[in-house]
């Protein structure tokens, strides 16, 4: 069996970016910063450190996102990882890795 599965708690680095498909589905995108904080086990002192995820929503979930959230709301994102890849207009190969909302 396997597992594909992502919580996160944390808040939108921008406001949602709303789109529409050729074929009419919505799609949102937005970032999303996570903080850790930890103590450095040599010195006792505290650090912090920020992650930050790309998300994608669809369809009604994504209107919903958009009419609600703004940069700086706090979310829980239930999802999925997927990584795209492609080759940009100088022929490099990109890719990016991002949480499915569902």
């Amino acid at each position: 069996m396997n597992l594909n599965k992502v919580f996160l708690v944390g808040r939108l680095t921008q406001d949602p970016q709303v789109r529409t498909t050729p074929t009419g589905q919505t799609v949102c995108s937005f970032g999303l910063a996570t903080n850790r904080i930890g103590k450095d086990p040599t010195t006792g002192e505290t650090k912090k450190s920020t992650e930050y995820h790309n998300i994608v929503l669809w369809r009604r979930l994504a209107e919903i996102a958009s009419q609600y959230l703004t940069k700086g709301s706090l979310v829980l994102i239930e999802g999925r990882l997927q990584t795209r890849a492609w080759q940009d207009r100088s022929g490099n190969r990109r890719s990016r890795t991002e949480i499915i909302g569902e």
